[in-house]
């Protein structure tokens, strides 16, 4: 094994930075440990959601970021395992509903298996069919740019057609496994 300079050279590594490197492998390998470190990153918890078949389908993701302003792209990565992305990526748009901090039970219900995620909560369908939370603290109205595979996820990259945003709806933030609220 070699390290590779930024000015192109290279150097093997000693037997101790080969050691460093295979215990740091082993631990990123404890999915436990990941979670735990992952977790020390508060985010905010998002619906994706559309029609399908005149039915609103969706999922929570908590792993949505901006991406870039020109164009307007956002990212939200979802699980290979998941049974409601191959569905949701045929629609023409998706709904992003970043949760505001009164809609935890919204959340975890989009989070949960079942048939009627959507049971008990109030939404709308934009004219493209994408669906939309009520109460949110922002919404944006997107379609499928690109998908990369990453591991056990897809990185799903979505263009930005329309949005807006409530700043008097505090956000759903997710950190540390639990769902917690920003204080003033």
């Amino acid at each position: 094994m070699t390290i590779a300079f930024a000015d192109g050279s290279a150097a093997p590594l000693t037997e101790q930075e080969k050691q460093i490197g295979q215990d740091r492998h082993l631990r990123v390998h404890d999915q436990a440990e990941l979670r735990r470190v992952f977790g020390a990153f508060p985010t905010g918890v998002t619906a994706v959601a559309a029609l399908a078949d005149g039915v609103p389908l969706g999922l929570a993701a908590n792993s949505f970021t901006s991406v870039s302003l020109d164009p307007p792209i956002v990212s939200v990565c979802i699980a290979r395992t998941s049974r409601s992305w191959p569905r949701l990526r045929q629609s023409a748009r998706l709904g992003i509903s970043v949760l505001g901090a009164h809609q935890e039970q919204a959340s975890r219900q989009l989070a949960a298996g079942g048939s009627d995620r959507f049971a008990r909560l109030a939404w709308h369908a934009t004219a493209d069919g994408a669906v939309l939370v009520e109460g949110a603290s922002a919404w944006l109205d997107c379609s499928v740019y690109d998908e990369v595979t990453a591991g056990d996820h897809d990185v799903i990259l979505l263009r930005v057609h329309e949005l807006d945003a409530d700043p008097a709806v505090a956000p759903l933030v997710f950190h540390g496994s639990r769902y917690r609220q920003l204080q003033p």
